[in-house]
């Protein structure tokens, strides 16, 4: 540690639980501590989260890590957090939660599309017509599935009327915990962009826009002030401070959502310049010089968390997500055949199952649908799939099945995230929980046919881009400067002898799913 250097307290609160931080104006990451939250699944798509489960953790793991005193206090300059994405905390006029935040998996409010999407012609659910104006303005539309802010407050609206009356801001889980710091009713451009109210034309000019308000019918009052992501939200509470030990004259930056962080601490800063993250679900994305929208694909430039970018935006809903599935639903259950659990590090032992395996899993497939899809589709009713499975599958072979069914989706998304930006990615640096896994980087390599860069401490990257972006707005670093701060583990080479089964069984993955997306739609339809 260099003398004289300043930290960031990062906090990263992902669907899992958050991770507390201490990290340098420069990117280098101390020591960080982890404590799960639950989550609470409902029949009809209800999925929430309890704010004070959110507090209470990032409160313990901030004392955790913070009492180590690897770093002096008073050399602690800024807090900054990022989250989760695409969820709604209802607060009144006291910054207090009126219920459960309803996250990012939630479907609840897509029956109450329909008067809202009302067009000439209908495609996805969404008026054609009404859809490219909306996608014109904004960047994209809001989801039909019903996963988005705007939908969630659709359903408050409709069937939680006293919570949607009492509601004086409804905020992201990031504007939320920036709430919890500072007492501050904020957003800031980027994390505000599933509402889909903002006009997001002008990069350097984003703004509520009149027209898609009324379209929304959400009330405009309800809806928090806007900052810059690489501006400071307000001074830390001083209570806050003094519970932490940290001096009250630290500031909280605004910080971004954790799609926008992770580019930023995956050192892929620059226009066309990719990274894969998988952690509980996934995504590839790069920064552009432009706005633009592919509606049928679900993808689209939105406002990115540095200043006058967009972002290429897209997001696979269960990465990660399917090998916890596969370790707690069909290996270790604990149920009346099993009552043992998970031993610990069983995601090695998963790795080093899926080396003993041969490249396309004698193929076996696995599709990983298994809460439905985003991009590069964008479908609620589908499901995921263990595919020409016989006598002789073994549990290993259905391991790797579900690393190569990650790959082979990542594959889908890339060939139209492609065509988007209308070039190769020469590159792609990986993050998340899956960049840990050596063999996982080997056959993404293979599936993609890209170069896979291993980010060195990649469960960190989104806590070290929020790190970052706080950084930046104290005048530390700039944003040029930042790809010259992330370490690369190890590079990974796609194998040519892989090209052949992994072509035929991405050819296939397509196939299953186009050939059966009408029954998935029958067995699994919402009941209105």
């Amino acid at each position: 540690m260099a003398v004289n250097e300043k930290y960031i307290l990062a906090i990263d609160l992902g669907t899992s639980g958050p991770k507390s931080a201490i990290i340098s104006t420069n990117g280098d990451v101390i020591d960080s501590e982890f404590m799960d939250v639950p989550l609470q699944l409902f029949p009809g798509g209800g999925a929430e989260q309890d704010p004070d489960d959110w507090w209470n953790a990032i409160m313990a793991t901030s004392k955790k890590v913070l009492a180590r005193k690897l770093v002096k206090a008073s050399d602690i300059v800024a807090v900054s957090c990022t989250s989760q994405w695409s969820g709604t905390v209802p607060v009144d006029e006291k910054g207090n939660h009126l219920m459960n935040a309803i996250i990012w998996y939630d479907t609840r409010g897509a029956k109450y599309m329909k008067d809202v999407a009302r067009g000439l012609v209908n495609v996805e659910g969404f008026g054609l017509l009404k859809a490219i104006r909306w996608a014109w303005l904004t960047g994209a539309v809001p989801s039909p599935a019903g996963k988005d802010p705007f939908c969630h407050i659709l359903y408050l609206k409709n069937e939680k009327p006293d919570i949607y009356r009492k509601a004086y801001k409804f905020l992201e889980p990031k504007d939320y915990l920036n709430l919890r710091f500072t007492g501050k009713f904020y957003a800031s451009y980027d994390s505000i962009a599933l509402h889909w109210v903002t006009n997001n034309r002008d990069i350097n000019n984003i703004f509520y826009g009149k027209k898609l308000i009324k379209w929304s019918t959400i009330d405009p009052a309800k809806l928090p002030d806007l900052k810059k992501a690489v501006e400071i939200c307000g001074p830390i509470r001083p209570e806050i401070a003094d519970e932490l030990g940290l001096s009250r004259d630290v500031v909280v930056g605004m910080g971004c959502p954790d799609v926008h962080s992770a580019a930023i601490g995956s050192g892929a800063v620059k226009d066309y310049e990719g990274h894969i993250y998988i952690g509980t679900s996934s995504w590839i994305i790069c920064h552009v010089p432009f706005k633009k929208t592919d509606i049928f694909n679900n993808i689209a430039s939105l406002p990115s968390a540095l200043p006058g970018r967009y972002f290429l935006a897209n997001e696979q809903e269960t990465a990660g997500k399917c090998l916890m599935f596969l370790r707690d639903n069909l290996f270790f259950p604990r149920d009346q055949v099993s009552k043992e659990p998970a031993p610990a590090g069983v995601y090695d032992r998963f790795n080093a199952a899926v080396a003993e395996v041969p490249p396309g899993s004698h193929k076996v497939m696995f599709t990983p649908w298994l809460y439905g899809e985003r991009t590069p589709v964008e479908n609620e009713t589908v499901r995921g799939a263990f595919l020409n499975v016989s006598l002789d599958t073994t549990r290993a072979t259905m391991v790797r099945a579900v690393y190569e069914g990650v790959a082979l989706n990542s594959r889908w998304l890339l060939n139209c995230a492609e065509k988007f930006i209308r070039r190769p990615f020469p590159y792609l640096n990986f993050i998340g929980g899956g960049a840990n896994s050596d063999v996982w980087s080997q056959i993404l390599a293979d599936v993609l046919g890209r170069k896979i860069r291993q980010v060195k401490d990649p469960i960190t990257a989104n806590a070290r881009g929020a790190a970052f972006l706080a950084a930046i707005s104290l005048g530390y670093i700039t944003v040029d400067q930042i790809s010259e701060r992330i370490a690369i583990k190890k590079e990974y080479e796609p194998n040519p002898a892989n090209k052949k089964i992994y072509d035929e069984l991405f050819a296939e993955f397509v196939n299953f799913y186009q050939t059966n997306k009408k029954m998935y739609r029958r067995l699994n339809k919402r009941e209105e």
